[in-house]
């Protein structure tokens, strides 16, 4: 397996030098998936409350293209599956936490495929830039045309939040643009405690101007890739916003399902080295956890409420802190 990557990487490298000098063009409206002209919201049925003004949203998917069996290092946005993927299911039940607070925009871009962080030197690190190139070249185009100097909140899982803590070293750390920084939510990677020279973890609901990130693993927890990905990094409670090493089923707020339910109550949380495990789950569809090696992909759904409040908040404290 490891040479048939070999040569794949080889033809991907060979076919990809001159295509990370080109991005994707953002004046085309096609290759957003979410602009505040949009009439129609695939989060429609649960968020219900007007964008707020003076905010923009910018939201950066996580990743969609995981088939062992799929030999692209890089996802083309013109495939339906990738469409389908972002504005049906990710933009539906993880940008949507964050959708009332303001404009919303989430650029397509050419994400890399899952086997590109375990394989960096065979091509992963060349599709993990190219995916980079097409986030920050969004941004950019967002900083000159649509910004009109609202403040800021980036969000983003996974793959995206991976993209988007580049994105603060460019643009936001150190820098003026770092002022218009509500917050960054970067769940679902593993993130050094001190990757940032002026960009915090923050650690109480209030904060504003700084990251927050988590993974959300089962109680048995311990394994080789826990001890890898991350113990020892950066890991904030997303039910109380500090450092609680426990909160209660009473404190969560909501787990956003894809029946476009939201259940209340439903499990405790626990804060550990890095990361927080989940236990005492109480769901009508509890079982179909059971067989899940970890609840990554549920990252931002599992508490889209608590997430949805928190951002709210502290969007209000970055206003009454610069106004």
């Amino acid at each position: 397996m490891k040479f048939i990557l070999v040569w794949i990487g080889v033809i991907f490298f060979q076919y990809s030098f001159a295509q990370l000098n080109s991005v994707l063009n953002y004046e085309d409206e096609g290759n957003w998936a979410v602009l505040p002209i949009d009439t129609l919201k695939s989060w429609s049925p649960f968020v219900k409350a007007a964008p707020l003004k003076g905010v923009d949203v910018f939201y950066v998917y996580p990743t969609l293209l995981t088939d062992p069996n799929d030999f692209r290092w890089n996802y083309d946005i013109e495939d339906p599956r990738h469409k389908e993927g972002v504005i049906n299911y990710v933009v539906k039940y993880q940008a949507s936490a964050w959708a009332e607070l303001g404009n919303v925009y989430v650029p397509f871009y050419r994400q890399a495929h899952l086997r590109s962080f375990e394989n960096l030197e065979v091509g992963g690190e060349t599709a993990l830039r190219m995916a980079y190139e097409d986030v920050k070249a969004s941004f950019q185009f967002y900083l000159r045309h649509y910004n009109k100097g609202n403040a800021i909140m980036l969000a983003g899982h996974s793959q995206g939040s991976f993209h988007l803590k580049m994105l603060l070293k460019d643009f936001f750390d150190g820098q003026p643009l770092q002022e218009k920084l509500i917050a960054a939510y970067l769940p679902g990677i593993g993130i050094d405690k001190n990757s940032f020279k002026s960009i915090f973890l923050m650690t109480d609901p209030h904060e504003t101007g700084g990251f927050l990130t988590w993974n959300t693993l089962k109680k048995e927890y311990k394994s080789e890739r826990y001890s890898e990905w991350y113990q020892g990094r950066a890991v904030v409670n997303p039910v109380t916003w500090d450092l609680s090493d426990h909160s209660p089923k009473s404190a969560h707020k909501g787990f956003l399902f894809t029946n476009n339910k939201l259940y209340v109550k439903v499990f405790e949380t626990h804060l550990i080295d890095g990361a927080i495990y989940i236990d005492r789950i109480k769901f009508p569809l509890g079982f179909l956890g059971r067989k899940m090696l970890n609840f990554h992909t549920g990252d931002v759904n599992l508490f889209w409420e608590n997430i949805r409040q928190n951002a709210r908040l502290r969007t209000m404290c970055y206003f009454e802190k610069y106004n």
